[in-house]
């Protein structure tokens, strides 16, 4: 049995720039994190003791004996890129909910082409692995969808994304001292909403405003704020910069497609403000999901008492190794 554990995403900067739409014409950065939460993904063989050939457990348990009848859109897609067509079994777990913006759609299938290859007794770098699972999601499935979350699935720690203009990107560690990485990640807290929603929908109102041109200001601005930020954290600053950059990002993003955010959404984010957050964002395409905040350690048991909207909070720290083979 071949099991993988593939961490999810932490977007900070530039997101929204890395859909093709926009950064095959515009050249684009975005930085982001992993984090310290995962999915999980086991692969076997299946024995030929039962009547269907392959058994797929996730949020629902399909046995099936033709790829052609797997619901899971993902799964089928990976199965017949890697020519998997019978005597399989496959099962997921996730340390975080799906749909609420940390990219654990692209985590699984991430994990999950990790663990195919491994039973097929191969290897296979992360940049191959990124590249594998934005064609599945993009070109097999057809989900409008970024590259940034394939890519930190794959990749691990702090990561710049160069993107564009043509369809080519590479990554690009961001170094900075164990101190101030330790620091940036005590800052950190995430809390869910409460709001689970479907990526794809407010995905494919971005795509949309990005081909008719009705973002084109909204993602320059993006992409200079972007620039900024990772200035200001490849030099270390304090946090009260980084956060006014992500509050920046905010009044940007809440533009970008109708539905990112609600009143519902929009009082958290200034009530965590006035709560003494530094800065704070919606995670993911927005319309639900977490939301991180940038909080200093000592306000931090306060701020949780007086942000009663949030339902669950998350523990952080930063991922620094990618999608790993964890039992084979």
């Amino acid at each position: 049995m071949i099991l993988t554990k593939t961490p999810y995403r932490l977007s900070l900067f530039g997101g929204g720039t890395d859909y093709p739409a926009w950064y095959e014409k515009n050249p684009s950065k975005v930085i982001s994190a992993a984090m310290a939460n995962y999915s999980y993904v086991y692969a076997k063989k299946l024995p030929p003791f039962f009547e269907h050939t392959i058994r797929l457990g996730y949020s629902k348990v399909e046995s099936v004996s033709d790829i052609k009848d797997i619901e899971h859109p993902a799964i089928r897609a990976c199965f017949k890129h890697l020519g998997f067509h019978n005597d399989i079994s496959i099962g997921f777990d996730g340390d975080l909910p799906a749909r609420s913006g940390i990219g654990s759609s692209s985590s699984f299938t991430v994990g999950l082409l990790k663990a195919l290859h491994a039973l097929k007794d191969e290897t296979i770098t992360a940049q191959e692995l990124a590249k594998e699972a934005i064609y599945i999601e993009q070109s097999m499935i057809g989900e409008n969808v970024g590259i940034q979350d394939q890519i930190m699935a794959s990749y691990g720690g702090i990561q710049i994304i160069h993107m564009g203009p043509g369809v080519e990107w590479y990554t690009e560690r961001v170094n900075v001292s164990d101190e101030y990485k330790k620091s940036f990640e005590s800052h950190i807290m995430l809390g869910f909403s409460g709001i689970s929603r479907i990526a794809e929908i407010q995905a494919k109102k971005q795509v949309d405003n990005i081909r008719s041109g009705a973002n084109n200001h909204y993602l320059n601005e993006m992409s200079r704020i972007a620039d900024l930020a990772i200035h200001a954290i490849q030099n270390e600053n304090d946090f009260d910069v980084i956060g006014n950059f992500m509050n920046d990002t905010w009044e940007i993003k809440k533009n970008l497609a109708e539905g990112i955010v609600d009143v519902f959404l929009e009082n958290i984010y200034y009530q965590s403000l006035r709560c003494g957050s530094l800065g704070s964002k919606l995670m993911g395409a927005g319309g639900g999901g977490f939301f991180m905040f940038l909080v200093p350690s000592e306000k931090q048991i306060e701020f949780k008492k007086r942000m009663s909207q949030i339902k669950v909070w998350v523990p952080f720290t930063f991922d620094n190794h990618g999608s790993q083979i964890i039992l084979k």
